[in-house]
């Protein structure tokens, strides 16, 4: 993965489109008050989701790993009037203070805020997904590929986070380090699913961009 240096990186923040209030505040107080907050998806990564998003159109979103809900503000961004996104987390003790910022935002009638575990959340939501986002616990990313792609609209896209983990996907990999395994396995999977078209976008650790045939 190519990392720029501060100065390049600089000149991308400073020619891209600022994030709202909104954004700006949630950032803020996620790294005044939460745990890991690099975690939150941020200006650049939450613009490429947006502009994804408002290229899309979606009429309904799912995603999966809210955490403080950055990119599920900037995923909304791009729904249809009548659009939904779906939302999970399984973390119960983020809830209030995403589901304030839900709150403050103009979608936030379009935000379907759902607490638990994924895997058996998504099997009740009766929706075809124009767009998924994947974002949760990368020891899971190959079941989740597997529990979401009947969901997906033909056409439809699903984008996974995290894919090149700090470069440790190509490295040799510890026996115990089970999270890089998870990407690894799922990074195969979708390179061999002949029911996809697949592109790595080197953005913080990698974005994997797959449209279903």
């Amino acid at each position: 993965m190519q990392r720029f240096n501060d100065s390049v990186n600089e000149y991308i923040i400073n020619h891209s489109s600022k994030p709202d209030d909104l954004l700006n505040e949630l950032e803020r107080e996620t790294h005044l008050k939460i745990l890991r907050p690099q975690m939150v998806s941020g200006h650049i990564q939450g613009k490429i989701l947006e502009m994804i998003s408002c290229m899309i159109q979606p009429t309904a979103i799912l995603e999966l790993g809210t955490f403080t809900g950055y990119s599920t503000l900037c995923l909304a961004k791009g729904l249809t009037i009548d659009g939904i996104i779906h939302t999970i987390d399984i973390n119960d003790e983020l809830e209030d203070f995403t589901q304030s910022f839900f709150n403050k935002s103009k979608y936030k009638n379009q935000i379907a805020f759902h607490i638990g575990d994924a895997r058996e959340i998504v099997a009740d939501i009766n929706e075809k997904f124009d767009l998924v986002f994947i974002d949760a616990d990368k020891r899971q990313y190959p079941e989740y590929y597997d529990l979401v792609f009947a969901k997906v609209k033909p056409g439809g896209f699903i984008i996974a986070d995290d894919i090149l983990w700090y470069g440790k996907v190509n490295e040799d990999v510890a026996e115990n380090d089970t999270y890089t395994q998870g990407l690894l396995k799922f990074n195969k999977i979708v390179q061999n699913d002949n029911r996809v078209e697949n592109v790595v976008f080197p953005v913080r650790d990698g974005l994997m961009v797959v449209r279903k045939l």
